[in-house]
């Protein structure tokens, strides 16, 4: 009997995963995680029936979540990373030796757990001496700080549930506080492709645009997403991520990725039209 994992994209397109068998399910607090052992994808998190991530193309977000603005300011000493309970975007920033201090506040442990567990690919340097890990609400975990972190990556999941609130208002100027003079704000910024996802897109860019001085968007290609066309929002109190003269300094780290480079760095600022209109009349 085949067994498969499928995810409603919309209510007329769906996306299915072939499944080995199931290494874990349990209902938490917050969310409904699930692993599962795939034949494309390998090991694959879910929650509440949405990919979160898989071994096969984890590399590609977060790559993308996190060195994009590390290029674009060398001199990020002090990161928080909002959610990422998996480990990924922990992983690779952990790869800077410049950076002393690496923050992350989860608001579900369980998820954290699980990948430890079960994902040691995203999740094999939460030890990392700098990484400093926080089971709390990040809304009320931003809300306490002020000029503290030159890097905030917000690596949520959809605005429900218990990412709701990262998507608000009140939550991106808590952000803006918390970061320093050349402080830079990465968000998830969901898919321009189906209704749902772009009604997401258009409605945090509007209240981003209130807040910091430079907001720009950027892209990236997501088998296991929606529609496989995703975007990253890159919001900053002055430093351009493209008319950027660090940008090319950092192939002198001498960092192997499998997904980013510098020209696609630019590149991925360089937007369909469909996606430049959907942002313009947000």
């Amino acid at each position: 009997m085949d067994l498969w994992f499928t995810e409603n994209h919309t209510n007329n397109v769906r996306f299915g995963v072939k499944i080995k068998k199931q290494l874990h399910s349990e209902k938490t607090e917050f969310q409904q995680v699930d692993v599962f052992e795939t034949y494309e994808f390998g090991k694959m998190l879910t929650i509440d029936g949405i990919i979160m991530v898989t071994e096969k193309d984890e590399f590609v977000y977060h790559e993308m979540i996190a060195h994009v603005p590390m290029a674009a300011n060398p001199n990020i000493k002090k990161v928080l990373v909002v959610g990422g309970g998996d480990g990924g975007t922990v992983r690779e920033l952990t790869r800077y030796n410049t950076i002393e201090k690496i923050d992350m506040v989860e608001i579900d442990k369980v998820v954290v757990d699980v990948s430890r567990q079960f994902i040691q690919q995203t999740a094999c340097k939460l030890d990392d001496e700098r990484v400093a890990l926080f089971y709390e609400d990040g809304v009320k975990f931003m809300g306490k700080k002020k000029d503290e972190y030159d890097l905030i990556i917000i690596d949520s999941t959809d605005p429900i549930g218990p990412g709701e609130g990262l998507f608000t208002e009140d939550f991106y100027a808590d952000c803006y506080r918390a970061l320093t003079s050349n402080g830079i704000m990465i968000n998830q910024n969901e898919s321009p492709y189906y209704e749902k996802e772009r009604r997401e897109l258009t409605r945090a860019n509007k209240k981003i645009k209130k807040i910091f001085p430079i907001v720009k968007v950027y892209q990236f290609h997501m088998t296991t997403y929606p529609s496989g066309h995703w975007l990253f929002g890159f919001n900053s109190k002055g430093i351009d991520p493209v008319s950027n003269n660090h940008i090319d300094n950092w192939n002198k780290l001498g960092l192997k990725t499998k997904y980013y480079n510098t020209d696609l760095h630019r590149a991925s600022f360089m937007l369909p039209n469909y996606v430049k209109e959907i942002l313009e009349n947000d």
